[in-house]
Formats: structure tokens, sequence, C-alpha cells
């Protein structure tokens, strides 16, 4: 069975840094791209980062560039998405997704991916 956990939101003040975990189990997980998604509060969901099955990453939120960063630990199944120098319009809840229908990271588009994780909720206060 498929399964994505994602964990490790909160309460941080602006500027602070997060770092969120997507634990992975039922399938080969350095096969598939996994990617983060978000959704804040009266917004649709949108991908903010994916890394390949090649350690490739794409950048989906211009915003995050420079201050989020994806990476995964293959001995643990886990992908993890590092946020620092947080902002308030960073706020929402955070999901981790997986495409097990391709190699590299494709367009962030929701239909793309089979599997999604609970989301985490991250707040950034000012």
């Amino acid at each position: 069975e498929v399964q994505l956990q994602a964990s490790g939101g909160g309460l941080v003040q602006a500027g602070g840094s997060l770092r969120l975990s997507c634990a992975v189990s039922g399938f080969t997980f350095d096969e598939y791209p996994i990617a983060w998604f978000r959704q804040a509060p009266g917004k649709e969901r949108e991908a903010v980062l994916c890394i390949s099955r090649d350690d490739g990453t794409k950048y989906y939120v211009d915003s995050a560039k420079g201050r989020f960063t994806i990476s995964k630990d293959s001995a643990k199944n886990t992908v993890y998405l590092q946020m620092s120098s947080l902002k308030p319009e960073d706020t929402a809840v955070y999901y981790c997704a997986a495409d097990l229908g391709a190699s590299t990271c494709l367009g962030g588009t929701d239909w793309q991916y089979d599997y999604w994780a609970q989301g985490t909720l991250v707040t950034v206060s000012s």
C-alpha cells in the first residue's frame, strides 16, 4: 500500500526556518518524482518544488527560489522541504505527493500526482 506522511509543520516567526518531512512507503522511493504543494487560506493549491528520480529539482514558485530547498534521504525513504527566511505569505497547508507515472518532475499540476499525504500546517507570524 502506497503511503505518504507529511510532518514538521508548525508556528514560526517571519524570518525563521522549518523543515518538513515526507515519509514514503509502498513503492520504490527513488524511482519517481515527489513534489511539495501548498494551499493557502482562500487560494488554490499550488506546486512549490519537486525532486526527480535523478535528484534534479524543479521550482514552481519563484518566491521559493533562494529560500526553499528539497532533498531526499534514500535510507529513510524521506523527502525534505527545508524552508528558510519564511514570510507570512508562506502560511499554508503543505502537502507532499508522488507521481508514479513519470521519472522526472513535469508540470506542477495536481492531476499528475497519484498519491498524496495529508497536509501539515505551516503558520508564519509577522
